[in-house]
């Protein structure tokens, strides 16, 4: 990191007026500080030609470049604190496997030796060219395939500030508690800030699984994201609040707004300490019903952190993250380790597996998948799967092999006839007998089960429940499916509710289908991770629900405060209700004074419980701190 400061930020704005921003809430709580406005970050280069003569030197360039790019990977990953590490050191890993990639690898040589660009000249059309892969700038794309695309676009900044000479490190020194704003923040360069007195961060782009909220989240400092003309509006020297329960930045704040934001901030770190002080605790509802919280992860090191949550399990593993980003597909060996590494990390607890789920929205070079006009009801997830059944088989292979290991289930995604399921199963028999043959270990039987996501398996139920031995409800998917919205289409986001009278009634078809031949039913969609939401789906009948791990004990404190007949009576009335608004009504009016805490993320107190007004700059509890083929192996 430099040794620069950045401009001093004691003296305010000079006229200052209040604007507020809206953004992504990515990161709960409440800050107020100082700002300084990082812009655009990415490395300028200059574009030149060269000689034949010297492509051996840019090839010895790139060479040296990406193993100074490791290393300041590597330095980063040493500085990240306990609390950040496992999801952190994860990322930093994938982004020192990506710098040696063969794809990447492969278009910059062809860059270099064929169009006679220089080295830098080769990274970024590199650059360019992978990013295209991932959608280019289509900003309605899943937020998972566009922060695949901003890794790319990371990473080789990183190798061009390498070949460059100029310090990986965006951020310089800072001397007083300070909010960032940027286009975007690299996990390099969040993990960069840890030792500074960053209390807040403010970025143009990114979603809640984007790595900025990761990290935030991770250090528990507020952060708002998807804050479009943030670099345009705000200044470095400007006040702000950034308020990730709302989702707000106001920038150059009166009083009133100032003092309002320090209460908010108060309240919330009293909330949060309870949460986590109880996250041991079992989960039951107030008259002693158990419900069984599980998480959903994507990393190895997420089920650490989803253990550290308090969950039960993991209730959604999705597998496809394995095929993103690489020329070939993964191998059954290295599927393996990773499962495995899963399930021993887990264990005794029950880990669930999902297969890939590829296609639609969700990108992977390693498939020759066909252009269609509507991806997202063409060959994707399960169907896939079955069109390339040694592709598939290499999976499951890898996943009985690492159920010698504990607890392991395998699920199969969009599921929408029983033929399907039945191939699956066919699959799965073989693969079985294959790992015998090869004299590897597995566990005496693998449950298979299947994820409710379309309408057809919804309405037919009864008859997957003689088929599958576990139910998961995807009410993302069923939600674009049961009511024609396109899930990525953010115009449209707020018809796109589960609170929908039709999503409601097919999650009650299906527990009861589930519950006739006493079949495990879970759900594993964002539905799962709302309070209210969670009261509801008890009422229906499920007792076992899978969310983001950071959700889990507030869902934990929300049964808690609720009976299995105020659920059962919500989930009565909703079935009855024709709208999603009436339905949202009938939880509010049952159960929102109970959850105020837990919805506006901001625990009650007293007057003397609320620190007074210490000064300018205020925020999170850190403030107080300070040969040529080769070339990227």
């Amino acid at each position: 990191m430099t040794t620069s400061r950045p401009p001093r930020m004691s003296e305010p704005p000079s006229s200052p007026s209040s604007i507020t921003l809206k953004g992504i809430a990515a990161s709960p709580g409440v800050a107020v500080g100082r700002v300084l406005v990082l812009g655009d970050s990415r490395a300028s280069y200059t574009r030149r030609r060269i000689t034949p003569s010297h492509i051996p030197t840019e090839i010895a360039r790139i060479r040296r470049a990406v193993e100074q790019a490791k290393q300041s990977l590597i330095d980063v990953s040493a500085e990240i604190p306990p609390e950040a590490a496992p999801d952190q050191s994860a990322i930093l890993d994938a982004y020192l496997m990506m710098l040696g990639d063969p794809m990447l690898h492969t278009r910059v040589e062809r860059g270099i030796r064929d169009e006679r660009k220089c080295a830098e000249w080769a990274v970024a059309q590199a650059s360019e060219e992978i990013g295209a892969l991932f959608g280019g700038g289509d900003r309605h794309r899943d937020a998972y395939i566009t922060e695949r695309r901003h890794d790319v676009e990371f990473v080789c900044d990183r190798l061009l500030r390498a070949l460059m000479g100029e310090p990986a490190a965006i951020v310089p020194r800072l001397d007083q508690p300070t909010v960032i704003v940027a286009r975007d923040l690299s996990p390099a360069d969040t993990a960069g800030m840890v030792k500074e007195p960053v209390i807040a961060f403010v970025t143009e782009v990114g979603s809640r699984t984007s790595h900025t909220a990761i990290m935030a989240r991770a250090l528990e400092i507020p952060a708002v994201v998807g804050t479009h003309d943030a670099l345009h509006t705000i200044r470095t020297g400007d006040v702000a609040i950034v308020d990730g329960l709302r989702g707000e930045v106001i920038v150059n704040p009166g009083p009133i707004a100032l003092e309002d934001a320090r209460i908010r901030s108060a309240r919330h770190l009293a909330f949060a300490r309870g949460l986590l002080s109880s996250r041991d605790r079992p989960c039951v509802t107030k008259d002693g019903l158990a419900v069984s919280l599980k998480a959903n992860v994507e990393l190895p090191a997420e089920a650490i952190l989803a253990l550290d949550h308090g969950a039960e399990g993991i209730g959604l593993y999705r597998t496809e993250f394995l095929y993103i980003d690489r020329a070939t597909q993964p191998d059954e060996e290295e599927q393996y380790e990773l499962y495995r590494a899963v399930v021993e990390a887990v264990a005794p607890r029950p880990v669930v597996l999902r297969t890939f789920d590829i296609g639609g929205d969700k990108f992977a070079s390693t498939f020759r998948l066909p252009a269609e006009m509507n991806p997202a009801l063409g060959l994707r997830a399960v169907r896939l799967a079955l069109s390339q059944p040694e592709v598939f088989k290499t999976q499951l292979r890898a996943m009985v092999r690492a159920s010698a290991h504990g607890d392991l289930r395998i699920m199969v995604p969009m599921v929408a006839s029983v033929h399907e399921l039945r191939q699956v199963r066919v699959l799965l028999n073989a693969s079985i007998e294959e790992v015998e043959q090869r004299g590897f270990d597995h566990a005496p039987h693998i449950p298979l089960g299947m994820m409710i996501e379309v309408p057809s398996a919804a309405l037919m139920a009864d008859v997957f429940a003689r088929e599958a031995e576990f139910f998961s409800l995807g009410t993302n998917d069923l939600v674009q499916y049961a009511l024609a919205i396109d899930r990525t289409n953010h115009s449209l986001a707020p018809l796109a509710s589960p609170f929908h009278p039709a999503i409601v009634r097919m999650i009650a078809g299906v527990c009861e289908a589930a519950r006739e031949r006493a079949l495990p039913v879970s759900i594993c969609g964002a539905m799962a991770s709302d309070p209210l939401a969670a009261a509801l789906l008890v009422g229906l009948g499920l007792r076992e629900l899978s969310m983001e791990a950071a959700a889990i004990p507030e869902i934990k404190e929300a049964l808690l405060r609720v009976t299995l007949t105020e659920c059962e009576e919500a989930a009565y009335e909703a079935l009855r209700a024709e709208s999603a608004d009436a339905v949202e009504d009938i939880l509010a009016k049952l159960f929102a004074p109970r959850f105020y805490d837990l919805l506006s993320g901001e625990a009650r107190l007293s007057e003397p419980e609320i620190e007074p007004d210490s000064g300018e700059c205020d925020g999170a509890e850190r403030a107080d701190a300070g040969d040529d083929d080769a070339a990227f192996a």
